[in-house]
């Protein structure tokens, strides 16, 4: 690592000069400090549910929350269910429920009650 030079601007504001190698290094490890503390929030959200007598999702479900699904999607996947079978066990369009998934909307307590059974799931896995 090569000592950074710094610069003091007419107005008295110091710049920090270093090469674009380190700088790209101290991205790459913010990155990877924010995806950390995103999963550490999780696990703190799921870890405090559990404490107030919440049901612990499974394994596969919490891997794909992490992995970035919404938990809509996740549990689809992890039931091996397709959006065009949920659309004829519910009713609810396709487009709707890929929305939902994306969280382009959120859907009524009606609407995530009704996925809830249809996926053999708590209403609260999907709250």
């Amino acid at each position: 690592m090569s000592a950074p030079q710094i610069i003091t601007t007419p107005a008295g504001e110091e710049l920090v000069v270093l090469p674009r190698q380190e700088y790209e290094a101290l991205l790459a490890r913010a990155d990877h400090d924010a995806e950390d503390a995103d999963d550490i929030a999780i696990y703190d959200s799921r870890k405090a549910e559990l404490s107030l007598g919440g049901t612990a999702l499974p394994r596969e479900i919490s891997a794909a929350i992490l992995r970035g699904e919404s938990r809509l999607k996740a549990i689809r996947n992890w039931r091996d269910v397709t959006q065009l079978h949920l659309n004829f066990k519910t009713g609810i369009s396709q487009s709707y429920l890929s929305e939902l998934e994306s969280g382009q909307r959120k859907g009524t307590p009606e609407t995530m009650a009704k996925l809830a059974e249809a996926l053999d799931v708590s209403a609260e896995w999907l709250a």
